[in-house]
């Protein structure tokens, strides 16, 4: 016996008695201890074993249950994602609302929400039911407890849920060995929830890969078969294709094997082929093949299943349910609706479409209810269908290419021999194309008329010259610029067609008189060029000049009558500075208005002085024209007098011109000038308006109310006959009567112009103009002129008059006029009286009227207010 076995036999009975309720109360730890220990091992098996949530939760509620009455337990987590409460485990006696997701807000002031937000543990019995919720703030949801235990549920040190038990009735109530198991059981509860809820979503995972994978297998399996279909399908569009230029001439052959291939793709135990006469009244049967019928002849069209096709235009599927409404629509026969009934008939049909127009139709059809066409069977029908037409209309094609290749194989021959004939006309016509493209490339270069280079041709070829100048200054080079005399009175006088005749022949004997290299062209009207060039001095240059002057100043017959002319050139020798052809023209123009200016019929060699002198004619015609807009011409008026008693006859109106710059103009130079700018016509209005202003104003002052004015006109103005009915009209709107209005004309104008002219002056005439024949003697008129014309005054030219007491030949021209005049009425005036003795020469010849500076005053006017400023 040891010494413990001597104390315990040594206590008495009333201590053993006093350490039993001790034993006890060891005891029943050690039962809790075993009963923790062993829930522990559940939660850990429940870990590996459950796969639901829920089964796991019902698991845990059972686990608490055998530690305490738990009649009253949720499990609740938070969702920070969208800030809600699930109450993933919710049973309670009194209320009986099911909670699961719950906003947070609404949770946040009751004891789940404090567990949640603070991560304490919660013990609340009746007796600090109400201490507990003033200190903490809780706001109790629901039926207040007797007792409650709430512990959070921790992953790590993160609050992520709460497990509460409560208590309504007071014979159950709960003390800290509760709360400890609670707590205890809690630390381990997440850990489960997290492997069950990671197994169930892995779980869940599985089954839904697992049938997306049966469905792509599914799909997989569906398209291996579609594609199967496509396949066999596109094999017998292939077959299709071939067959219609396979296949000889045997067409119950051709429309077979279209029936075998169609067999593999749907079933068509029967098959036929309609297609429409040339008519379109009638159906044939190319193709016929039935178990119950041998063959079908050609019909009208009438209410049979074909015809239905025909007319919709569209693939059909027709079985007994279709039927019906069709015969109610009228568009099947009764007979026909009937027959596919008592048969069983499931019948489809489409329609061949060639060319955009049914041409026909396709039909298969089945006996028996067994086998009833679908709406696959028709679509595949219908694509079909229109490969078949296709296959026809090859075939039908090629058998009329065949047709057609006979034809043609005819006709090569007949063709052949039209194209032969065909080449040959081409061939020709292709020479004639080169022939027209070798004139047209001459005529562009070429004048027209004389067949010589023209401005574009001479132009390049100088500009040539220029380049050549450049790059070998020992070169020489000059352009002569030839200008025709009188061309503009050949060309009047004697019609177009006479100038033409006459520029051709210059261009002929121009071309005779230039060396063999040279090269001669027309600008223009009647202006040639001479380009010359590999010459050594400049004497070689004005023997061709010569030689172009006297051949061009020989005789022309034209017309039958004998024509002079003469030519004035001006030449220019290419130097270095010249940059252009048109600056080389320029300067040989400019030597050759020198020529004319000195007397035509000559040449001249350009120097830089007829440059300056050809700037100060441009400058000229500028203040010309700058004068003219202005009216700062200044009107002088030159009285024709009486050689008796110098009583004024009329007076003469003319122009003068003083400008700062150039000084007094002559009256020459004056017209010259106008002429240049083409401003004769504006000119002469000027002239007309001052003379009739002045007239009308004179009506008022009786000093020269009776007195008349002359003016000179320029024959331009009688050929436009707008303007002579102008001046009618402005005459007649004035103050005093036409009759005081004398208009002169120059006799060597009448000469280029005088059929045109004559209509003009008659008219004049007829409204009471005087009119004056002036310059009397100076061209080569007779005169016929004071017998067809109705002048009432002639003025003799000024060179008679200064030469008659000299020469006997004048004098007697003169008294030869004065006679005739008289004996036509017709006044004579001799202009141009300079001295006393000419003046008594003239009275002693008998002329009556003169002109000049010993007779009578001139008076100067100013146009632009009309009123006399000084008298001479």
């Amino acid at each position: 016996m040891n010494d413990d076995d001597k104390v315990i036999g040594e206590l008495s009975e009333e201590e053993l008695r006093e350490l039993i309720p001790q034993l006890q109360l060891l005891t029943e730890k050690y039962k809790r201890a075993e009963k923790v220990q062993k829930a522990l091992f559940e939660i850990s098996e429940l870990a590996s074993s459950v796969s639901n949530l829920d089964r796991l939760y019902k698991a845990v509620h059972d686990i608490v249950s055998d530690f305490m009455n738990a009649d009253n337990f949720y499990v609740a987590f938070y969702d920070p994602t969208d800030k809600h409460v699930d109450f993933a485990y919710f049973v309670d006696e009194l209320d009986k609302e099911v909670l699961k997701h719950v906003p947070y807000d609404k949770v946040m002031h009751g004891l789940t929400g404090y567990i949640l937000k603070n991560g304490n543990s919660l013990i609340m019995t009746k007796e600090n039911i109400d201490s507990v919720v003033e200190e903490t703030g809780i706001k109790l949801l629901g039926t207040p407890p007797i007792d409650l235990i709430g512990v959070p549920l921790k992953r790590s040190t993160e609050v992520i849920g709460a497990m509460v038990v409560q208590s309504y009735n007071d014979n159950v109530r709960y003390d800290q060995d509760d709360f400890e198991v609670l707590s205890f059981i809690s630390q381990h509860i997440v850990t489960t929830v997290d492997r069950v809820k990671s197994r169930e979503v892995t779980e869940r995972t599985i089954r839904e890969r697992t049938k997306q994978l049966r469905s792509i297998n599914d799909d997989l399996q569906e398209e291996i078969l579609e594609r199967q279909k496509v396949e066999s399908l596109q094999t017998a569009l292939f077959e299709i294709s071939e067959l219609s230029v396979s296949l000889d001439d045997d067409i119950t052959r051709f429309y077979s094997k279209l029936h075998s291939i169609l067999a593999r793709l749907v079933s068509a135990p029967n098959c036929f082929v309609a297609v429409l006469n040339e008519d379109k009244d009638k159906l044939r049967f190319p193709y016929f093949s039935d178990e119950l019928h041998d063959s079908v002849e050609e019909r009208p069209l009438g209410l049979g299943l074909t015809e239905y096709i025909i007319r919709r235009g569209e693939a059909s599927l027709i079985d007994n349910s279709k039927i019906l409404s069709l015969v109610e629509e009228g568009e099947v026969d009764v007979t026909i609706a009937q027959n596919l009934m008592e048969q069983n008939n499931s019948w489809l049909g489409s329609p061949l479409v060639i060319d955009g127009e049914v041409q026909g139709v396709i039909g298969i059809q089945t006996y028996g209810k067994l086998q009833d066409y679908t709406q696959k069977d028709l679509e595949i029908l219908r694509f079909v269908s229109h490969h078949i037409a296709v296959a026809m209309e090859r075939r039908r094609s090629s058998e009329a290419l065949k047709a057609y290749n006979q034809q043609l194989a005819d006709k090569v021959k007949e063709r052949t021999e039209e194209l032969n004939k065909t080449n040959e006309y081409l061939k020709k016509q292709i020479e004639q194309r080169k022939e027209i493209e070798l004139k047209l490339i001459h005529d562009a270069h070429h004048d027209s008329l004389t067949d010589l280079p023209n401005r574009v041709m001479f132009n390049s070829r100088l500009e040539l010259a220029i380049a050549n100048k450049k790059r070998h200054p020992e070169n020489k080079f000059a352009v002569l610029f030839i200008d025709l005399d009188r061309f503009k009175v050949i060309n009047d006088t004697l019609g177009h067609h006479a100038g033409d005749e006459f520029l051709i022949e210059v261009s002929q004997r121009i071309a005779l008189c230039k060396r063999g290299h040279d090269l001669l062209a027309r600008l223009g009207g009647d202006e040639f060029v001479i380009l010359l060039d590999n010459f050594d001095d400049v004497k070689a240059i004005e023997e061709v000049a010569s030689r172009v002057i006297n051949s061009v100043s020989m005789p022309f017959v034209l017309d039958g009558k004998e024509m002079f002319s003469g030519a004035s050139i001006g030449i220019a020798h290419l130097d270095n500075s010249y940059m252009s052809a048109d600056e080389v023209l320029r300067d040989s123009d400019a030597a050759m208005y020198q020529a004319k200016s000195l007397g035509r019929g000559r040449y001249v060699n350009f120097d830089k002085s007829m440059r300056e002198k050809l700037l100060e004619d441009i400058q000229l015609e500028a203040e010309f024209r700058k004068s003219l807009k202005n009216k700062k011409f200044d009107c002088v008026l030159q009285p024709v007098v009486s050689l008796e008693d110098e009583s004024v006859l009329y007076f003469e109106c003319t122009l003068q011109w003083h400008n700062p710059t150039f000084g007094k103009i002559n009256r020459e130079q004056f017209w010259q000038i106008a002429e240049q700018c083409s401003l004769t016509l504006e000119l002469n209005q000027f002239l007309l308006d001052g003379a009739i202003g002045l007239l009308s104003q004179w009506q008022e002052d009786p000093e020269y109310a009776t007195q008349r004015i002359g003016l000179s006109l320029s024959v331009e103005h009688l050929m436009q006959r707008d303007l002579v009915n102008e001046l009618i009209e402005q005459v007649k709107q004035s103050k005093f009567d036409a009759e005081k209005l004398l208009l002169a004309f120059s006799e060597s104008a009448l000469n280029n112009r005088s059929q045109f002219i004559l209509p003009a002056v008659k008219k004049l005439k007829r409204h009471g103009f005087g009119l004056i024949l002036d310059n009397f003697g100076s061209g080569a008129a007779s005169l016929n002129y004071l017998f067809s014309y109705p002048f009432d005054f002639i003025k003799i030219d000024e060179r008679f008059v200064q030469s008659f007491t000299r020469s006997e030949k004048n004098l007697r021209f003169i008294e030869s006029v004065i006679l005739v005049a008289e004996k036509v009425s017709i006044i004579v005036i001799a202009e141009g009286i300079s001295s006393k003795t000419k003046l008594e020469g003239l009275k002693g010849l008998g002329c009556e009227y003169g002109q000049g500076d010993i007779l009578g005053n001139t008076i100067l006017l100013d146009f632009v207010d009309d009123t006399p400023e000084e008298v001479k």
